[in-house]
């Protein structure tokens, strides 16, 4: 034990777990690796097959409404739960002591409840009823999100968490890719779509806690006794030696917030900016989403190992901000299929990029690792709030304008504006 410990004592303190104080073998890395993929990839897929399709194609024949109100509506309502129930989760996992470990539960907990919710909103014929079970599908989802982002602090050391970071990006930009693909495929068969995304959202939390290296109980941690009084403290945002923390939530946020003023509405952007008919529109997003996939999968991959290795966070971030922007601007300037297919190609390339370090430099601005599963809550709001104010954003712009030429140079400056208020954080390189 003694031999151990020494050696341990003679590695740099980055190349140690912080739950172990001991290195970790490249296999359990593998494992990490493996889980962070597959959980991204799972839930991506399964709510990509709706939200990306499916429900958009539904919501044009449900008579209750137009396709971009009510897909506003469901998004809008049921990422208030998302936010409210990751810091709720992520809190509440931080404050755990369960002999299981302090995320595994909560793992485990998310994945029914998300499954049950998945399938009601695939049968509701009400507005009631979509935004309802869309939003019981958030608190599941983040039940399980805000616990497993924790895992990346809690249980990689810092100099593996650029590559760990590009295994979480790569997996969420697969997934979403793999989920349009999916949908787009089954756009006249949903009820098989929507089967799929059941099947996934019921599996995804026992899988990846079978895939993760199995975590240390929880139950003996005298540091950190459970109290009603220290778990209402934990909802506390960060104060001290926050500054780098809320740069790093904001500039997130504005890059979620451009990203998703496009991506969240493509189907329609290729129906009513292109010109296409619903199939040929769908078909036009399988072939993004393929693109995107396949670029994003290779460069998030590249990207984490060399940002470790460089030891460098923000750079790689401006760059793909900048990728990205490019991207948006192409169809506006050019409204073809051909100028959507080089959009979804610049996608994978900058977003590939971003997600590759972006975990990595959340965990890095943490104010405090013993509240990470509440502070990466608190960033991860950014992805909530920029999926939130997108549809809320694009929706009065079309309205009033009756098309999307606005929404593009507006997502473009959110991007950018992202990217220079990233560069500003003092604590990363």
């Amino acid at each position: 034990m003694g031999s151990v410990t020494a050696k341990a004592a003679e590695i740099n303190s980055d190349e140690l777990a912080p739950d172990t104080g001991r290195p970790v073998s490249k296999a359990r890395l593998a494992r990490f690796g493996a889980g962070f993929i597959f959980f991204n990839v799972a839930f991506m897929a399964a709510g990509g097959i709706a939200s990306s399709v499916l429900l958009p194609a539904r919501f044009n024949t449900l008579g209750i409404g137009k396709g971009e109100t009510i897909l506003g509506t469901m998004n809008s309502v049921s990422i208030i739960f998302a936010l409210i129930a990751n810091v709720i989760f992520g809190a509440l996992s931080d404050a755990s002591h369960s002999r299981f470990g302090k995320r595994t539960p909560w793992i485990l907990l998310g994945a029914p409840v998300a499954a049950l919710a998945y399938y009601m909103t695939s049968v509701s014929t009400t507005l009631v009823g979509i935004v309802a079970w869309w939003s019981l599908l958030q608190v599941g989802l983040n039940c399980m999100l805000a616990s497993c982002v924790a895992i990346l602090s809690d249980r990689v050391p810092q100099r593996f968490r650029g590559t760990m970071s590009a295994f979480y990006g790569a997996g969420q930009i697969v997934g979403q890719s793999l989920g349009t693909i999916i949908g787009s495929a089954l756009i006249d068969s949903p009820r098989v779509g929507f089967a799929i995304g059941t099947i996934c959202w019921l599996l995804i939390g026992l899988i990846t806690v079978i895939i993760m290296p199995r975590e240390l109980s929880a139950a003996n941690d005298s540091a950190r006794r459970f109290s009603l009084r220290q778990v209402a403290l934990q909802f506390r945002p960060p104060t001290h030696g926050a500054t780098d923390f809320y740069k790093a939530l904001v500039g997130r946020l504005l890059l979620i917030l451009g990203y998703n003023m496009i991506v969240g509405f493509q189907l329609y952007v290729c129906m009513r900016y292109i010109g296409q008919n619903q199939k040929n529109a769908a078909a036009t997003v399988s072939s993004m989403a393929m693109i995107t996939m396949i670029i994003s999968l290779i460069i998030s991959l590249l990207s984490g190992p060399i940002s470790d290795r460089l030891g460098r966070r923000k750079l790689p971030v401006f760059v793909a901000s900048i990728i990205i922007a490019v991207g948006i601007i192409i169809p506006w300037v050019w409204p073809t299929k051909t100028a959507m297919l080089i959009y979804a190609a610049l996608m994978g390339l900058g977003y590939g990029g971003y997600m590759a370090v972006d975990q990595a430099l959340n965990i890095d601005v943490l104010p405090n690792p013993d509240e990470a599963g509440k502070d990466l809550g608190i960033l991860n709001l950014a992805n909530t709030l920029g999926q939130v104010i997108a549809p809320m954003v694009v929706s009065p712009i079309v309205a009033a304008t009756g098309g999307y030429f606005l929404v593009f140079p507006i997502a473009a400056v959110a991007v950018m504006a992202g990217a220079f208020i990233i560069l500003t954080i003092k604590k990363v390189k």
